[in-house]
């Protein structure tokens, strides 16, 4: 059967054959302008799914593409999980995997020689240079335990959890499971900060037991109470400070899935959006000095338009309108589509899934993970989404295992295009995907993917849309700002009109990505002007940069 997006988005083939009659054939229109390639790697995603479901077992799968040794080549990490019963990696099937990208499509299994095959039940990483020594450091969020891992610049990492202050069990919950986390500067002085989010309080030899007729199956996040989510500032000595209940983070309670960052009331203070499983969301506010007020539902964030809770995943929180105002996403499950709330300008959101259409191409899918990135350079951001479903039963007419999808944004107004086949994504079979990482992994200008699927093997989207336009990368450093230039803002002007991005590594579900910030230019080949704002305050311009290249640029200091 055709899956949703195929349904929609597939093109149907026109042919004369003899005798002047027409014939409809299901082919992929090789026209279309977003087209991916799938490349093997060796990773398989084990989550100790069994048939008791515990609840875990379905929510595994982090991915971050990054540059561990700094050689200009993006690398890939994978979280993996472990026994359950033990939250003991006790298997080799368990390790996390490093893969270093050497070039001409060739990736080289290193998590061996770099420290960093893990030791516990790992869901979720971020990526962020937290001592600002040029090399980003990795944190991996699991179940009931975190690991920090510190970049040596040698190749290896160590784990500094302990030394950092990261290691010590919620006086109140005990060991918590975080699902997600982001690096941010939330006070703007320079060093990066570390935002966890977390999920359900779960414990093995406890966990509630539900059935479907007979057949076991995996809980509603309603069963469980709900966790609070962290806030640790950054000392500047490789320890951090929990600042979970100073900053006013620790009051709201949630069932936390994914977090975004940007500051989406241009005051030049970064905002935190956290999805919710099956409860309000979050909007933390920054009001500067670390502090923060939860503000989703003046915003118009917290539920969708139906006041109907949804499962919230992944997100990405990033301007794909072009208007300067940052944007949200995120899938969901079959019933709920996948939500979009377009920043007003003035302090709020308006849900406009329904007005654009992504409503109705969505209502039967699943999703995970997403990303918002120009995937054929023609000036308007497209969404990547991770689908599979969180179950692995059939319930009704709910698909399981699901195709990813790519949605072209067609020029200024709100349509989203569906592509599957048509994007070549259906050259592996349907899974049930869970993260997603996006970075130009062939030096070509085309952002690639690479997702996960439960209890399958990885997979690579090489991006090959074909007509592609110009584009231009901008792989910062910060002087003043932290090192990454986290948090910085861009706007880019070329004759077509001005697009808007900026640095952040948090995107997708459990996932980072950790790349230059894109932009793609479509037929324009210069930007008239460039204008970075840095986390530091500092408005740094440039003007008639060429385009088809990655422009490195410091911060200037004062």
């Amino acid at each position: 059967m055709l899956f949703p997006s195929q349904r929609l988005g597939r093109r149907l083939a026109v042919l004369l054959i003899a005798g002047g009659g027409l014939a409809l054939l299901g082919a992929p229109d090789t026209s279309s302008p977003i087209r991916f390639s799938f490349q093997e790697i060796p990773f398989r995603l084990e989550s100790d799914e069994t048939p008791d479901r515990h609840v875990p077992a379905a929510m595994a799968g982090g991915v971050a593409v990054l540059d561990y040794n700094q050689d200009g080549r993006p690398d890939i990490f994978f979280t993996n999980g472990a026994n359950l019963a033990t939250l003991k990696k006790d298997s080799p099937k368990y390790s996390d995997r490093l893969f270093r990208n050497d070039g001409n499509g060739k990736f080289t299994d290193v998590t061996q020689q770099a420290g960093l095959k893990g030791t516990g039940y790992d869901v979720g990483v971020a990526v962020g240079d937290y001592d600002n020594d040029g090399y980003p450091d990795i944190f991996v969020a699991g179940v009931h335990r975190n690991t920090l891992y510190h970049n040596n610049g040698d190749g290896t990492f160590t784990d500094v959890t302990e030394k950092a202050g990261l290691s010590r069990p919620d006086p109140q919950y005990g060991p918590l499971w975080a699902v997600a986390a982001a690096w941010v500067d939330v006070n703007n002085d320079g060093r990066l900060d570390l935002f966890v989010v977390n999920y359900l309080q779960w414990n093995y030899a406890t966990e509630p037991r539900c059935n479907l007729g007979d057949t076991p199956h995996y809980c509603h996040p309603k069963v469980y109470k709900g966790l609070p989510n962290q806030l640790f500032i950054n000392n500047g000595d490789g320890t951090f400070t929990d600042a979970s209940a100073s900053s006013g983070i620790r009051a709201s309670v949630g069932k936390g899935m994914g977090v975004g960052v940007a500051d989406y009331d241009q005051d030049g203070r970064p905002d935190l959006f956290v999805t919710n499983d099956g409860y309000y969301n979050f909007l933390f506010h920054n009001l500067g000095g670390a502090k923060f007020e939860e503000a989703a539902l003046n915003a118009g964030v917290a539920l969708v338009d139906n006041g109907a809770f949804v499962s919230g995943m992944g997100l990405d929180f990033r301007d794909f309108d072009n208007d300067g105002y940052p944007d949200i996403v995120f899938p969901a499950l079959p019933g709920q589509t996948f939500p979009l709330f377009r920043n007003t300008g003035k302090g709020n959101f308006d849900d406009v899934t329904a007005s654009s259409g992504m409503g109705a191409l969505t209502r039967e899918m699943s999703g995970y993970g997403v990303g918002l990135y120009d995937f054929d350079n023609d000036g308007w951001k497209d969404m990547f989404v991770t689908r599979g479903h969180i179950d692995a039963l059939k319930v009704g007419n709910e698909e399981i295992e699901q195709y990813n999808t790519v949605f072209r944004h067609e020029g200024s107004g709100m349509h989203w295009e569906p592509l599957t086949q048509e994007a070549g994504l259906t050259a592996r079979p349907p899974a049930r995907h869970r993260g997603c990482a996006f970075g130009d992994l062939d030096g070509d200008g085309r952002i690639d993917v690479v997702a996960s699927a439960l209890n399958q093997d990885a997979e690579v989207w090489m991006n090959r849309s074909p007509n592609s336009g110009h584009w231009l990368d901008f792989a910062l450093q910060g002087t003043l700002s932290n090192r990454d230039g986290i948090g910085a803002a861009i706007k880019i002007v070329t004759r077509s009109g001005a697009q808007y991005n900026h640095m952040t590594t948090s995107v997708g579900y459990a996932s980072s990505s950790d790349g230059p910030v894109h932009f793609g230019l479509g037929a324009d080949a210069v930007a008239n002007s460039v204008e970075i704002r840095w986390p530091s305050g500092v408005v740094q311009r440039l003007s008639h940069v060429t385009a088809d290249r990655v422009v490195h640029v410091q911060e200037p200091g004062r």
